[in-house]
């Protein structure tokens, strides 16, 4: 295979079952690092069980809801529940948790994670390909499925932890974002002009690169320890260009007030002063 022709053949990849797996160990994996979860596990399984299938198929799930179509969809594909089932039992119930301990070898969660990106970007363009067929060229509704389909267990988190007892509605998606929502959401927007022809470049060379970048980006956020964005210099850059001028009445309200309060101790310690020169004045006089 010559060289132009590996992002071609990386496009034609399938999912099922390789990566579908390292998605579902990454996630189940990912749930159970949540604090309380462990405990709502032996407490009950059920709901231990309906979160981590949020986690796996949450994107299904928010998409179908979009759509209009039933969310329960996903369940039909019995293979893939079985597989992701299983993955859960193992996470959590596996004796002296040796499943959880083999994928704490470095190599391995990489491997993990790098391929659990590779899904993200497929789910997109599923997502975003799906929503072309029912709403024709309508580009929003596009975006907002293929952001749903590869972000779907972040956007739905609260419900998530709702089936697990907990109601934390600080913790929103769009109050704090996180870090995989916000690339899904670039993904989301750039492979949507790709598809309506806005954007030079083809699906598969425009997929390779994509998927490129999030498994460098998380392999290494992996290694540093960072749990930083990458993002995050450009989004203070476009934060400050154009939403800077919503922070300028507070910092004018601390100057005002800064100013008001250094005047008002200016004149309180000239007062004294004045009044410290005249008992002066007076016991001289006596």
């Amino acid at each position: 295979m010559e060289l132009w022709q590996v992002p071609l053949g990386f496009s034609r990849l399938r999912m099922f079952p390789f990566f579908d797996l390292a998605h579902y160990v990454a996630s189940v994996l990912a749930l159970k690092e949540q604090r309380g979860v462990v405990e709502v596990s032996v407490r009950s399984p059920l709901a231990c069980w309906f979160s981590a299938m949020l986690y796996c198929f949450g994107g299904s799930v928010l998409s179908s809801l979009m759509l209009g179509e039933p969310p329960v969809a996903f369940l039909a594909k019995t293979i893939n529940i079985l597989l992701a089932s299983s993955v859960w039992y193992l996470v959590f119930y596996c004796p002296e948790d040796i499943f959880c301990r083999c994928f704490s070898f470095l190599p391995l969660r990489l491997l993990v994670a790098g391929m659990k990106e590779v899904t993200r970007t497929w789910k997109i363009t599923d997502g975003i390909t799906h929503a072309d067929t029912v709403y024709k060229d309508a580009c929003l509704i596009m975006v907002a499925v293929g952001w749903a389909r590869g972000a779907g267990g972040g956007l739905i988190s609260n419900f998530e932890q709702l089936v697990r007892g907990v109601w934390k509605p600080e913790t929103n998606e769009l109050l704090q974002m996180s870090y995989p929502v916000k690339v899904t959401l670039i993904g989301a927007v750039l492979f949507t002009l790709q598809r309506r022809q806005y954007l030079p470049i083809a699906k598969h060379n425009l997929v390779f690169l994509y998927t490129i970048f999030l498994v460098v980006f998380k392999v290494k956020m992996i290694l540093t320890r960072c749990s930083t964005s990458p993002l995050a210099p450009f989004e203070a850059a476009v934060g400050q260009m154009f939403f800077g001028s919503q922070k300028a009445p507070s910092k004018v309200k601390g100057e005002s007030a800064t100013s008001s309060n250094g005047s008002s101790v200016c004149d309180q310690s000239s007062e004294q002063h004045h009044e410290g020169a005249k008992k002066k004045q007076a016991k001289k006089t006596e």
